[in-house]
């Protein structure tokens, strides 16, 4: 089976001339791209030589930039933040290795195994443990929401109560609904 990219690849080269070697282990690299997620949209490489350390020879940075359904998902740090590569095929392996890597988080959340922020909504407090800083929060559907001390806006954990109502924004952590945000609501805010 032909697994190759299906899609508009564009490679762009900058300070430096077009490479046929480096161009097709980008196609190589941008085709497995497909199996992580087979919905990709586009796909754009840029590879840039920076001129900047003469006596060590060129560095390169490497950005790719992927359109998938309601997101485009970028690799490639920008070359003044970090130390660029000496290499160009390291810095493609990474790179592209980087964007594996969050076609393969996508695809999760599309298949509603991770949530980002998919709770919002009002609820009370039910359980509070001071000594470990959390609490639970029952929406108003019945779900079980963990949160932290750090999650409570403009307000003082330490003077929560049982019953107290919040708002809240939740998303789906690694043991279940966790709240992002929460702000108490009514007679039992605290200022």
């Amino acid at each position: 089976m032909n697994s190759s990219l299906k899609l508009p690849l564009q490679i762009t080269f900058r300070n430096l001339g077009r490479s046929e070697a480096i161009e097709a282990k980008i196609r190589e690299r941008a085709e497995k791209l497909s199996t992580f997620y087979n919905r990709i949209m586009s796909c754009r490489v840029a590879v840039e030589a920076l001129h900047k350390h003469h006596q060590q020879g060129n560095h390169y940075h490497i950005r790719i930039d992927v359109k998938v359904p309601h997101r485009e998902l970028v690799a490639g740090r920008e070359p003044d933040e970090h130390h660029a590569y000496t290499d160009v095929y390291v810095a493609i392996r990474d790179t592209f290795d980087a964007m594996r890597r969050q076609l393969e988080d996508y695809a999760r959340l599309q298949q509603g195994k991770v949530k980002a922020h998919d709770t919002s909504g009002h609820g009370r407090i039910v359980e509070l443990d001071p000594d470990r800083d959390y609490g639970r929060i029952e929406t108003s559907d019945g779900q079980l929401v963990y949160f932290h001390r750090n999650s409570l806006v403009d307000g003082d954990f330490d003077k929560l109560a049982v019953d107290t109502e919040v708002r809240l924004s939740a998303e789906m952590g690694e043991e279940g609904p966790q709240a992002t945000t929460v702000h108490l609501v009514g007679k039992h805010r605290v200022d």
